[in-house]
């Protein structure tokens, strides 16, 4: 499956597989990161905000240098929300850590303005502990200046992440360019459907993260997961991984520990029937109104997902 790719509405190639790098443990980033690409890993998932590119991009320096090509690894980073008024800012910043002349993808982490004048760089705070959002701000306005970014070769692609199809229906009437991929988070247990069906529609290609449902994987131990590795013979996270690719999605795998790096690249092709299983599983939690979102910062603003609204 490392050499699996879909195409994005820009004509680029996107690995189906990639590495996270999100709450990656400060000092083993820039080993997983090498380790990944010597492993057959294309496609390595970063932002501003995770704090840690600086040492991703002290790996891909690595992989370079052992003759890997730049042209062959697809590096995706993020605008962080106290950026979203200034996105070549955001962007130049990322690429000064990575120590990159691009990325291959940008894109908005959030539809979102923190106070990019308040007390601190990423996560500025009011008095009383809460986040200091600019409430007036118009996240279209973001995309606006995403779209500059591209004539500037900073990026060669532009994508928006954690966007609800309400969010997207907001901005695709002004979009003169549409946003090429939306990361969501992803997983049986929140499928998002109404979302992956309006980016299908769109041309706009779904990149998933925590498909194990963030730290701990807490979907490894779901009863139609477990029946469908021990079928197949395979680890719980090999059939969450796998169970992006006949949706057609991206899926991001998480980890700093090279043996799960190499195991997570083993993907399985999912039958009809394990499908089904899967599918009938996220409907019936749907049904009893039980979706677990794993991901959802305390930013007190409504993103118009249907299952935190």
């Amino acid at each position: 499956m490392a050499d699996k790719t879909f195409k994005l509405n820009t004509g680029q190639d996107i690995p189906a597989l990639g590495l996270g790098t999100w709450q990656g443990e400060p000092g083993k980033v820039k080993t997983a990161v090498a380790h990944a690409l010597k492993a057959g890993y294309r496609l390595i998932d970063g932002a501003y905000c995770y704090g840690n590119e600086d040492e991703v991009g002290q790996g891909l320096a690595e992989a370079f240098a052992a003759g890997l090509k730049r042209e062959d690894v697809f590096v995706v980073s993020k605008v962080w929300a106290t950026y979203t008024t200034r996105c070549e800012l955001g962007l130049q910043k990322s690429l000064d850590k990575l120590g990159l002349d691009y990325v291959d993808l940008f894109l908005v982490h959030w539809p979102l303005l923190m106070n990019p004048e308040g007390n601190d760089d990423r996560f500025p705070k009011l008095p009383n502990g809460e986040r200091d959002i600019i409430r007036s701000h118009n996240h279209v306005d973001t995309w606006k200046q995403m779209e500059k970014l591209v004539a500037t070769g900073k990026t060669k692609a532009i994508g928006v992440s954690n966007y609800s199809k309400r969010y997207l229906e907001q901005l695709l009437p002004h979009a003169t360019i549409k946003p090429a991929v939306n990361q969501i988070e992803n997983h049986p247990a929140l499928p998002q459907q109404e979302i992956v069906d309006l980016c299908k529609q769109e041309g706009i290609h779904i990149m998933a993260y925590s498909p194990l449902g963030s730290t701990g994987g807490p979907l490894l131990t779901a009863e139609p997961v477990v029946q469908i590795a021990e079928k197949h013979g395979v680890p719980a996270s090999t059939v969450l991984l796998s169970y992006h690719i006949p949706r057609g999605s991206t899926v991001l795998a998480k980890s700093v520990t090279p043996s799960r790096i190499d195991a997570n690249l083993k993907l399985i092709d999912l039958d009809a029937d394990d499908v089904k299983v899967l599918n009938d599983y996220s409907d019936r939690l749907g049904k009893e109104k039980k979706f677990q979102r794993f991901v959802y910062p305390p930013f007190g603003v409504e993103f118009g997902f249907p299952d935190k609204s």
